[in-house]
């Protein structure tokens, strides 16, 4: 046993487990993705549940499941669906592998979700985290499941100080829970870890006097639950100039565009935009000659009509929105149509240019 997990000797298990299992059967909030077990439905909410909160995870997941309410409806659904389905809740990528995924479940494993640690850890998307979230919650079995909520409260219980922002600390919490979890109802302790860290072990200001375990918790006899979990910065996002333009056609009709079918908001579609460096940002005719160029698209640039700010965990966009008048009509393809105001809510767009629908498009 390394020296982070010293502590771990010192823990009464069965107490611990009795007294977290027992709260959160009293104190659990009622989520639609705990009404059932079901294998799908807990994976679908544990990929929602990435980097988003709770609150705003509910009404996502409901439509979803309502639109989808089997794997196989997911594995047959149009990917343009699906990423409509997802619009708003951002990072793309999750809900195409989780695509991508229900397929192969479907393929190799009869529609089945599989309840093995190697078969489940081998489809896209699915990493310890999730996987261990999927076995315990659907199919009652012991195996971590280790997310940045857990992690804090580990690191409390048991005085951790050890960086949890670097990759190889999870091995030591997950070792951790190896030891502690419950055999007899690994699903609700797994559960209660993350409750536990959502309502009361919070990141500034845990409420100790309320947390259920308490007792077992060396970071709150030493004094230090505030000093707990250590977490490095991450790195200063970069940031990205772009100038986006609702282009229109003399019939009113807008030009959207499809991103490519990789990368980053990979098959979203958006108003055409490009990027631009700081000393070209007011140049209209630069603007005007990139979007031919890389987009062929002719255009005469109107007035700025404002901004759109968006921060991704890497980098940040700064969006000057433009207006537009397109000087040649567009040759129709999968990735450039026209969009008109009845039609455009049909096409997946990520959160900053559904602001601009919002604040440029619709209203102007």
């Amino acid at each position: 046993m390394t020296d982070s997990l010293k502590n771990l000797k010192l823990i009464e298990k069965a107490a611990f487990q009795d007294d977290l299992i027992e709260w959160f059967a009293k104190e659990q909030r009622i989520l639609p993705w705990r009404k059932d077990q079901d294998p799908y439905k807990v994976w679908v909410s544990e990929i929602m549940l990435q980097q988003t909160r709770v609150d705003t995870v509910i009404p996502y997941f409901n439509r979803f499941i309502e639109q989808f309410p089997t794997l196989e409806d997911l594995a047959d659904a149009d990917e343009e669906k699906v990423l409509k389905a997802w619009e708003g809740l951002g990072y793309y990528s999750r809900v195409r592998n989780l695509q991508s995924a229900v397929k192969e479940v479907r393929e190799k494993y009869g529609g089945t979700v599989p309840n093995t640690k190697d078969e489940i850890s081998t489809l896209k998307g699915v990493g310890p985290y999730t996987a261990g979230a999927i076995l315990s919650i659907a199919y009652g079995i012991p195996e971590p499941a280790v997310d940045g909520n857990v992690m804090r409260v580990i690191s409390r219980i048991l005085s951790i100080w050890d960086d949890i922002a670097k990759p190889s600390t999870r091995k030591i919490f997950e070792k951790a829970i190896e030891e502690l979890i419950s055999h007899d109802n690994p699903s609700y302790f797994n559960q209660a870890l993350m409750e536990l860290g959502a309502l009361i072990c919070t990141p500034t200001t845990p409420s100790c006097l309320l947390c259920p375990v308490r007792d077992h918790c060396h970071a709150f006899h030493e004094g230090v639950e505030k000093e707990l979990p250590i977490k490095t910065k991450a790195k200063k996002q970069r940031l990205i100039r772009l100038a986006a333009v609702v282009i229109k056609d003399s019939d009113g009709n807008t030009v959207i565009h499809k991103r490519p079918s990789s990368g980053l908001l990979a098959n979203m579609w958006e108003f055409p935009n490009v990027e631009i460096s700081l000393p070209f940002l007011r140049e209209k005719s630069h603007i005007q000659g990139l979007l031919l160029e890389q987009l062929g698209i002719e255009v005469k640039l109107g007035k700025n009509v404002g901004q759109i700010e968006h921060v991704f965990s890497h980098l940040k966009w700064d969006i000057q929105v433009f207006e537009g008048e397109l000087l040649t009509p567009i040759r129709e393809a999968d990735d450039l149509k026209y969009a008109t105001l009845e039609s455009i809510d049909a096409y997946p767009f990520p959160v900053s240019h559904q602001k601009i629908i919002k604040q440029y498009y619709k209203y102007s």
